[in-house]
């Protein structure tokens, strides 16, 4: 027997620290999600405080205090699912890192909802269901907070299982749902929920036919033109003066309640002027940026990066402005009851509990919003600049187009819509070209139909997921919520 070499022992140590490594790679994994639950409850604890310390009305301060807590879990839940949606399409087209969208995204939106968030917010959410119908304050006060409760708790089922789904749908159906508890169905304005309900199909059919077309118009007039560079030349700054007139007119419309209310025609002046001088304002730079490109797709994509990341950055802005209030709508409502003693159809919404809804939405992004952000960016179906500009740019204005219409969409609806619309319209254009070329050089390949469906540009198995969530988040919001208004009406009010 040999005498073991000086090495032998060396060798040991490294298989143990080789195994130490191992599990200490395992145990950060493991560890990743506590880190998140951890930043998240810590900033309801505080939030719990802060309430305390800024609202002092007796004994009344506790329900004030939980409330603020559900809210800043509704706020974490908005943060990890519906902030994905305006990311998600420039993460997936590596336009924005990751960390890149993090950031911006927490900065719009917490700009967007404290900046230029609406002062006054409906605590029946859109007219679901008739405040004179609750007989007393106190049970108005359980209902605010069972649709508070339900509807933070579907969005992070939702997000928990991968599917973006509608903040404000939720809360609707949290409010619908303890309505009909507290007071019955003939509390609910069913005309309201009709057009709620018909949203479901017109938001993301919308959306997606909107994406679909300007993704066709980018491919005939620049992506299949013989020069591409001299196509982009001409067509790019025409984009981008779109994209920068229908934000324009957007903002007006959505994002400036503080500041000034503005029509839809004004707003439309707004936006004309806008886009014509960013025209003029982008064709110089898109010149330069395309100096010695060379003539292919690729090259494409870099004049598309900066225009895509303005666009997700002004997409959070409006958002911040627009949905944030709707989530803190039941949170307003129950402060302004527990303070007057009177249910009210509007309320002044509070700085402090704004406060809670921007950090909070900024929280939740950071901490779980990573996951929703791959989703809708990358595992629907693939995204490059073009594709992710198309659908920001058929988000905006398809909300205008809604707003003119009078019809209540979900953001969230539309920019999954525009995902799903782009990826459809590619898989048909494929199957187009495929079929001409197959034509014109007498090509007859058989594709066998086991191939045909993993060719699919839209994974389908996404597809039906999503669709499925978003057409039980109201029934099951409201489910939810029934359950826990009667849990604490029976509880609180014996």
């Amino acid at each position: 027997m040999e005498n073991p070499t000086p090495q032998d022992p060396w060798k040991t140590i490294d298989k143990d620290l080789q195994r130490i490594s191992v599990l200490e790679q395992g145990t950060m994994y493991v560890s990743r999600p506590l880190v998140g639950m951890g930043v998240a409850l810590a900033f309801m604890v505080i939030v719990g405080f802060a309430a305390a310390a800024f609202f002092d009305a007796g004994h009344g301060s506790a329900i004030v205090v939980a409330a603020a807590v559900f809210g800043a879990y509704m706020a974490l839940n908005i943060g990890a699912n519906d902030v994905a949606n305006n990311m998600g399409p420039a993460v997936g087209a590596n336009a924005l890192t990751m960390g890149g969208a993090i950031v911006i995204a927490a900065i719009c939106e917490s700009a967007g909802a404290l900046l230029a968030g609406g002062d006054v917010v409906s605590t029946i959410s859109k007219g679901i269901i008739d405040p004179s119908m609750i007989e007393s304050s106190q049970v108005f006060i359980w209902a605010m907070m069972a649709a508070l409760v339900s509807s933070a708790l579907w969005v992070n089922l939702a997000t928990w299982i991968g599917a973006p789904v509608s903040t404000t749908h939720s809360v609707v159906g949290g409010v619908m749902g303890a309505g009909i508890a507290a007071a019955g169905f003939t509390a609910v304005n069913w005309e309201s929920m009709g057009m709620i309900a018909a949203s479901w199909v017109i938001s993301p059919a919308l959306g997606g036919i909107v994406a679909a077309a300007f993704l066709a118009f980018i491919k005939s007039r620049i992506i299949y033109q013989e020069d591409k560079i001299s196509a982009a030349r001409r067509w790019v700054p025409v984009l981008i003066a779109i994209m920068a007139g229908v934000f324009a007119t957007y903002l007006s419309i959505k994002g400036l309640k503080k500041i000034v209310s503005v029509d839809l025609v004004p707003a439309l002046i707004i936006g004309l002027g806008v886009a014509v001088v960013t025209y003029f304002a982008s064709k110089p730079y898109i010149n330069k940026k395309s100096q010695g490109l060379e003539n292919r797709n690729k090259s494409l994509k870099i004049l598309f990066g900066l225009p895509l990341v303005i666009s997700a950055a002004l997409l959070s802005f409006a958002h911040g402005a627009n949905d944030v209030a709707n989530a803190v709508g039941p949170l307003a409502a129950i402060v302004h009851t527990q303070e007057f003693g009177e249910i009210a159809g509007k309320v002044q919404i509070p700085l402090w509990v704004m406060i809670i809804g921007a950090f909070g939405i900024s929280f939740g992004l950071i901490t779980f919003g990573p996951k929703l952000i791959k989703m809708v960016g990358s595992q629907i179906t693939k995204l490059n600049p073009m594709r992710a500009y198309c659908v920001a740019l058929s988000a905006a204005i398809t909300v205008i187009v809604a707003s003119w219409l009078g019809l209540p969409v979900s953001s969230t609806h539309i920019a999954v819509g525009g995902v799903f619309g782009v990826g459809f319209y590619r898989e048909w254009d494929h199957a187009r070209r495929t079929r001409k070329y197959a034509e014109k050089h007498g090509s007859g390949k058989i594709v066998a139909p086991e191939e045909r469906r993993r060719r699919k540009l839209v994974r389908r198995s996404h597809f039906m997921t999503i669709v499925a969530a978003w057409i039980i988040t109201v029934p099951a919001a409201a489910l939810l919520s029934a359950v826990v208004f009667l849990a604490l009406n029976g509880l609180f009010n014996v």
